[in-house]
């Protein structure tokens, strides 16, 4: 029998202790579900496992992506050795980093226990050099962008990674999996059962689990053929294959593919695809410093003018200000 997490051994443990940063808007999901395990630990333990507080840059409250403003403990300062970092990002990450963050993350690395993020906080620890020859995660939303900036770090699709003493998660609910999978390891499965349990979270998922839905899931369709294809342009964006070669690949004609295409997702293979295209290119836009050229080139356009006239077609406005910046010449 299991011993009960929850009786008292008679024996000290302390405390582990976490230091959450809070970056300008960040995600309030990915914060509440990374510090609420932590709570509810020590109430069905009985005792004081974990402590905790938050930090921001200068000390003063820090706005969520949802306008909730939050108050923090303090500012940024000297930590003890068994204090484990956990950066939680959000929205306009980039913005958010600053160099006393920076710098404070490079200083403090060197005597924490373990540094770790959450959200978009992947990006800030990568950044300070503290994901070099890691593995690690970070929101689907945000790949491609983190990609392009550091193409050195080895980056998972799945909800959580721990590497050593370095740990994050994909935002959302991936940060709850990661603590409860913290608390397993330290004070066993029993315990880290009853906090998700308490916070109704009828399934731990383990860091072998993705973050996105399936593709048959995701397009609402249980075809095979048409999951397979669109795998295939999803993984083919920066050297788009064309219908009929997609086609060839599943045993199917050019015009069964389309009609596939038509009856399901109601449109032509050649239209879904260059969606795909675009997506990416919007997000390359909006979190990378990527010429416009450079993005049209990382999403399959071999022409800035081709690339500007879908782009308008779709979104209703330029590459050149969707980024903000003024028309190219010409």
């Amino acid at each position: 029998m299991a011993p009960d997490p929850r009786r008292d051994t008679g024996v000290e443990v302390r405390a582990e202790r976490f230091v959450f940063l809070l970056l300008e808007h960040f995600t309030l999901i990915a914060f509440a579900g990374a510090v609420e395990p932590l709570r509810l630990a020590n109430l069905m333990a009985g005792r004081a496992l974990y402590d905790w507080s938050t930090v921001s840059a200068g000390g003063a409250p820090v706005t969520a992506s949802n306008g909730v403003a939050v108050q923090v403990d303090g500012p940024l300062g000297e930590l003890g050795r068994d204090a484990i970092i956990i950066v939680v990002g959000g929205i306009d990450v980039k913005t958010a980093i600053t160099r006393p963050i920076l710098t404070w993350l490079r200083r403090e690395a060197r005597r924490v226990a373990a540094v770790g993020a959450v959200c978009t906080g992947a990006q800030a620890i990568a950044q300070a050099g503290l994901l070099d020859g890691r593995r690690c995660t970070i929101h689907w939303e945000n790949r491609d962008s983190f990609e392009e900036d550091f193409p050195e770090i080895e980056l998972s699709p799945n909800i959580y990674v721990i590497d050593q003493n370095r740990y994050t998660a994909a935002g959302g609910t991936a940060s709850t999996d990661l603590l409860l999978k913290l608390i397993a390891r330290r004070h066993g499965t029993d315990l880290a059962n009853m906090v998700a349990d308490q916070m109704i979270h009828t399934q731990i998922r383990t860091d072998k689990d993705e973050q996105r839905l399936s593709i048959p899931t995701r397009i609402g369709v249980r075809h095979p053929k048409l999951s397979t294809v669109v795998q295939m342009m999803e993984d083919n964006i920066e050297e788009p294959i064309s219908p009929a070669l997609l086609a060839t690949d599943v045993g199917m004609s050019t015009r069964q593919l389309e009609r596939l295409f038509r009856r399901y997702l109601n449109r032509s293979p050649k239209r879904y695809y260059m969606e795909l295209r675009l997506k990416k290119a919007r997000n390359l836009l909006l979190q990378t410093d990527m010429s416009v050229i450079n993005v049209a080139l990382a999403c399959g356009f071999a022409s800035p003018s081709h690339f500007s006239k879908c782009y308008r077609a779709l979104y209703k406005t330029t590459p050149y200000r969707e980024r903000g910046a003024s028309e190219a010449p010409g």
